[in-house]
């Protein structure tokens, strides 16, 4: 018995490292000073944790296609700010703001607002007017 708490103690500390190494501040890897809107197609989208994902399809000057992958908060916080897991749907046309990458030519985002296919504003964290 002894043994197998062992097991299952040593277990759960591996995903809980895990899960802290996996997990990031915004300032380890984009920038405010960054600021980036988008527009394009949604392509696919991955609801899960740690953080919501999702790829847009935006013409560039030469209308060659860049996709970009735009990182969201958890599914959980995203719910609080009236996102569902059928909000963004793979071909849908939207727009978004937030903040790209450090590093240059990655084509990542971490994404402020989105607006939706059928024109409604939702927020990945706080809206602009709410109180810090």
């Amino acid at each position: 018995m002894k043994a197998m708490l062992g097991v299952i103690a040593a277990g759960t500390s591996l995903l809980c490292s895990v899960a802290a190494v996996a997990h990031h501040s915004f300032a380890s890897e984009y920038t405010a000073d960054k600021p980036i809107a988008l527009t394009g197609v949604v392509t696919r989208v991955e609801w899960t944790n740690p953080h919501v994902r999702f790829y847009l399809d935006v013409p560039g000057a030469d209308d060659a296609m860049t996709n970009w992958n735009l990182e969201l908060a958890s599914p959980s916080a995203l719910s609080r700010n009236g996102w569902t897991s059928r909000s963004l749907q793979i071909g849908d046309e939207i727009s978004i703001t937030g903040f790209g990458a450090r590093e240059d030519n990655t084509y990542r985002v971490n994404v402020r607002s989105v607006v939706l296919a059928d024109g409604r504003t939702v927020f990945n964290g706080r809206a602009p007017d709410e109180p810090e």
